[in-house]
């Protein structure tokens, strides 16, 4: 039930909550600080009522100027009662009737004890008091004990009145702070329900919008910031996709059209059993295109969803680039192209992946490669990575093209037509993921009529 409340009614639950606390804390200790103050004051009454006491018996001639005086003190004090006794025999007052408990001896530290009498709600102290010697003639003469008490019913009065006035206080003091809560909650989360407004906005056709870095607190601007760098990436991610999508659509197309075409004008008039077979031949090299790019197409769909490697080992770059030389080295040949290998290396990985990626760049150097050109691959090992950089001459890649090398259908040649190519433009973002898939990277540098690519795998420290 908690996750479905909105933040704004959290935060007022919770202020108001610790408001509550805090005032009803407040409340208890002005209470009791109020309640310790009368039981002061009565200890204080109480003790100089004692004191009184003790002086009219030392002067007291007789009991009954004794009982006289103190009638005299308790009509004088509304809600004193006054208890004196000998140890055997009372003197004044009406005894247990009155003083039911045993109440502590008077002292500046003595807490008076307090009890219920009918309607009346006493607290009092009790006092030895040593009489003088008197004559025997009816005089006092004998130590006496004093209990004295004082109604406290005008207190409970104003603490039940008082009590009464923090309950309302407080009552509307915890409506104010909630309030006050809702709003400052309000004011504070507004920022995000602007995030949410621009957010609202952002569509397919409008990933153009961002959130206010500038405009919000400091404790939304991570997240505002976030949220732009995600909208960064989406809408870079989107118009690749389009990018892609169109470009699939016209690879696709192209074959398509080139199948459709043959097979038309093949059935628009008989032909010989030869030119029917030529025809066939050309669908099925279109064919071979089409499955070579589906097959291109799910194994980077795969390497995006992040796969395992199928098989782990050892692999020398300088042999497997070595057998790559001699699968192309009739079109070496042709070409007159020179191929040489530097360096050796071992990397752990797969090799039928690792193999196809440096058959992807050695297959570009010789597409694009002068006659007696040079096709040189160098295989190094640095402090962290392990390199196989492959180098050919030809025509340069302007700079502003390298970025885009690795994305899939591009190709440096604006046109669209290819008919003497059998890629399907998906070689580099091939050698890239695979690279990923490894841990590595795969890069490109192009100067002075030089073209380089370079693979650089994890270092493995191999025994």
């Amino acid at each position: 039930m908690l996750g479905r409340l909105s933040l704004t009614t959290r935060l007022t639950a919770f202020y108001t909550l610790v408001s509550a606390a805090v005032l009803v804390g407040m409340g208890f200790l002005v209470s009791y600080a109020t309640g310790r103050h009368f039981v002061e004051l009565d200890r204080d009454y109480l003790l100089d009522k004692i004191g009184l006491v003790q002086q009219i018996v030392r002067e007291a001639p007789s009991r009954e100027v004794l009982s006289a005086r103190l009638d005299e003190l308790m009509d004088s004090h509304h809600g004193l009662l006054i208890g004196l006794w000998l140890v055997d025999e009372s003197i004044y007052g009406q005894g247990d009737q009155q003083f039911p408990v045993r109440l502590p001896d008077a002292g500046l530290d003595a807490e008076p004890v307090n009890w219920n009498l009918g309607r009346q709600t006493l607290r009092g102290l009790s006092a030895s008091i040593d009489a003088p010697s008197r004559s025997p003639q009816g005089g006092v003469d004998q130590p006496m004990r004093l209990s004295i008490a004082v109604d406290t019913g005008h207190h409970a009065h104003f603490m039940k009145v008082l009590r009464q006035t923090l309950t309302l206080y407080l009552l509307g003091a915890i409506l104010v702070s909630g309030l006050l809560g809702w709003w400052a909650a309000r004011r504070g989360l507004a920022p995000l329900r602007i995030m949410k407004e621009r957010a609202l906005t952002v569509t397919a056709q409008k990933l153009d919008q961002r959130m206010p870095v500038d405009a919000v607190p400091a404790e939304f601007a991570d997240l505002a910031q976030s949220l732009n760098t995600m909208l960064d990436r989406l809408q870079s991610a989107f118009v690749r996709l389009q990018d892609f999508s169109s470009d699939l659509a016209h690879e696709l197309r192209t074959p398509i059209n080139n199948l459709l075409t043959q097979t038309q004008v093949s059935l628009a008039q008989k032909r010989e059993a030869s030119a029917y077979q030529d025809v066939l031949a050309s669908n099925a090299e279109e064919f071979q295109r089409l499955a070579r790019m589906v097959s291109d197409m799910l194994f980077l769909a795969k390497t995006e969803n992040g796969i395992e490697l199928p098989h782990r080992e050892s692999i020398s770059l300088h042999e497997e680039t070595q057998a790559l030389f001699e699968f192309y080295e009739a079109v070496a040949e042709d070409k007159q192209v020179r191929l040489m290998v530097i360096g050796e290396a071992r990397v752990i990985g797969d090799r039928l992946m690792i193999r196809r990626a440096i058959g992807n760049l050695l297959s570009n150097a010789l597409r694009h490669s002068p006659s007696e050109a040079d096709v040189v691959v160098t295989i190094e090992t640095g402090d962290e990575m392990t390199r196989l950089c492959l180098s050919n001459c030809g025509p340069g890649i302007p700079p502003d093209v390298l970025p885009r090398l690795f994305d899939r259908f591009f190709r440096v040649d604006k046109s669209r037509s290819h008919p003497h190519s059998d890629g399907t433009g998906l070689g580099l973002s091939i050698t890239q993921a695979i690279m990923a898939a490894h841990g590595g990277s795969v890069s490109a540098t192009s100067e002075d009529g030089s073209t380089s690519f370079c693979l650089a795998f994890p270092r493995t420290d191999l025994a």
